[in-house]
């Protein structure tokens, strides 16, 4: 044991509480990147738009989403101001309740989608009535 002014410090239980603030911090690196992919899939865009947005590189954004690396306040901002959002809504969007809503572009890939079989239908009745017309026109002959 180390002594100190006094205060006896056991090397074992600085390091228990040195890998408990790492711990800690890691968790709540998950949880905000968590937050943020959340936000980011809510407005329906990719990592390389928020990248752009925030002028780094796709694997470093990747990074904060994922938790492994530090975010500092100032990105934080940075971030909350992409998705206009304060800080605080940043940091508190509810992991477990959060569903993404429908974006964009699942919004146009459902029309699309819908488009196309309505277009195979066209084409199905097209080739129908093509073949019904043939027939009629063969018995006429």
């Amino acid at each position: 044991m180390a002594h100190t002014l006094g205060i006896c410090f056991n090397p074992l239980t600085i390091e228990v509480s040195q890998i408990m603030n790492e711990l800690s911090k890691r968790t709540a690196n998950k949880s905000v990147g968590k937050s943020i992919r959340i936000l980011r899939h809510q407005h329906g865009w990719s990592q390389e738009d928020i990248a752009t947005r925030l002028g780094i590189s796709i694997p470093a954004f990747s990074k904060i989403e994922t938790g492994v690396t530090d975010v500092n306040l100032s990105r934080l901002e940075q971030i909350a101001n992409i998705y206009e959002v304060s800080v605080v809504q940043l940091l508190t969007v509810d992991n477990e309740q959060a569903e993404p809503v429908p974006s964009h572009l699942n919004v146009i890939q459902k029309k699309l989608t819908d488009r196309e079989s309505e277009i195979a239908n066209l084409q199905r009745k097209v080739i129908e009535l093509y073949e019904e017309l043939r027939n009629k026109s063969s018995i006429a002959v």
